[in-house]
């Protein structure tokens, strides 16, 4: 990326956000585990950047995603919203499209919208397909697949109710997928949050992730959790607890 920064203008900048950050790890203990509602107040006080932070979760899970069976993925309904503005893509015909645009999709299409998402043209981050449409859709797999992108029925997003998926994804909806690491990341909301928001939306997805338990999960589950600003470092939550309840 291009900058008008000289390399010591660069390097003071550099330098004032890593002593930001080391002061910030200061606040937490290195190997003290905090509630949800500690280590939300931890984060959102630490979060003084320029710009409204995102708050995420990491979650390390004690599963093999090589493994079909031990596959995590999902969708949490954010109680309080993502704090983020969700552009969204549906694949569908006639009336169905017609419901998409009614519904507040922002792209809407069939052969001809493939056309342009195999061709690199991805101008959105959800996406939406009728049942119908996932002969077509299902070719671009490579392409959206990687991005998290491909709709999929277990997750809502192959769906003929387009109108409810759609206020899903623009209302807060989050999906979630466990990484090769065996490691769910998602953001739940965002630094201007109140606690109280925070706290129940990281809840939420606490929940929804420990309630997609794969069948070939073997021994403990829920290994650890943090949770983290954009900026700031991570704050271990306690998961003693969690099983029982978030």
């Amino acid at each position: 990326m291009a900058t008008s920064m000289t390399k010591e203008e660069l390097a003071k900048v550099r330098a004032a956000g890593g002593k930001r950050l080391h002061k910030l790890r200061q606040g937490v203990a290195a190997n003290k585990v905090y509630s949800i509602d500690e280590a939300v107040k931890l984060v959102k006080d630490g979060a003084k950047a320029k710009f409204d932070e995102t708050i995420e979760i990491a979650m390390n899970l004690g599963v093999d995603p090589k493994h079909a069976d031990q596959v995590v993925r999902g969708v949490c309904n954010l109680p309080n919203g993502s704090g983020r503005k969700a552009t969204v893509a549906v694949f569908a015909r006639g009336p169905k499209a017609d419901e998409a645009k009614a519904a507040g999709a922002d792209i809407v299409g069939a052969e001809e919208l493939v056309e342009e998402v195999k061709k690199g043209k991805i101008n959105f981050d959800r996406c939406i397909a009728t049942p119908d449409m996932m002969g077509l859709v299902g070719r671009l797999g490579k392409v959206l697949g990687p991005r998290g992108l491909m709709p999929n029925p277990r997750v809502g997003t192959v769906t003929m109710d387009v109108v409810t998926a759609i206020k899903g994804a623009k209302g807060g909806s989050v999906e979630f997928r466990v990484e090769k690491s065996g490691i769910v990341h998602a953001g739940v909301g965002k630094a201007s949050f109140t606690e109280q928001a925070l706290a129940e939306n990281v809840k939420a997805l606490v929940d929804s992730v420990m309630k997609a338990k794969p069948t070939g999960a073997k021994g403990t589950y829920l290994k650890r959790i943090s949770l983290s600003s954009t900026m700031g470092p991570g704050v271990k939550i306690d998961t003693s607890n969690i099983s029982a309840g978030a």
